[in-house]
């Protein structure tokens, strides 16, 4: 049991995926829950392989193909809960809940060329609409402080800082 706090209240609720919307940029996205598929798989690792190094935070995601499907052997287990940003058959952008505890640690990723159209914020809404489906009760994640537009999102989505002590923030927010 860790001593992390979280908010006392649950936060709005998100809706869950099969969602499909157009971002800004008039793109069709489609957001699914991860079903475990070998091509879902392979098209990950595609967009990781093609993920710009400049936009890596805390050594995630690995840069190289091998480290690339070891990682996402870790997130994509049983226990984990996955959300993939669909354009057509390209990946767009993964979010992940991780268990932690009694608690998942959140993670999103959104490809440099999807940033900035509302693919993140819609995909972090559909993660934790599925988490709160799958019976998650709190998440919590970490952000660097100076990464603004990180955390403007997930202060916007309802997370609160619990940890500001260091270079990174620790955010958490209850879903049940």
């Amino acid at each position: 049991m860790s001593d992390r706090a979280y908010p006392d209240e649950p936060a709005e609720a998100f809706e869950a995926p099969p969602i499909t919307f157009e971002d800004r940029d008039g793109r069709e996205i489609e957001l699914r829950a991860y079903d475990g598929s070998d091509a879902e798989t392979e098209a990950l690792v595609e967009m990781y392989e093609a993920f710009d190094p400049a936009d890596r935070a805390q050594g995630i995601p690995p840069g190289k193909e091998g480290r690339i499907r070891e990682w996402l052997s870790h997130i994509l287990a049983d226990d984990c809960l996955n959300v993939i940003a669909w354009n057509g058959d390209d990946v767009a952008g993964h979010a992940t809940l991780v268990p932690d505890g009694d608690a998942y640690e959140l993670a999103i990723f959104v490809l440099q060329a999807y940033q900035r159209a509302g693919i993140g914020s819609q995909l972090m809404h559909a993660l934790l609409g599925h988490g709160r489906e799958e019976g998650v009760e709190k998440v919590w994640l970490t952000v660097e402080r100076w990464n603004r537009p990180a955390v403007n999102l997930y202060q916007q989505t309802g997370f609160e800082t619990t940890d500001a002590e260091s270079f990174e923030l620790e955010m958490a927010i209850r879903l049940n």
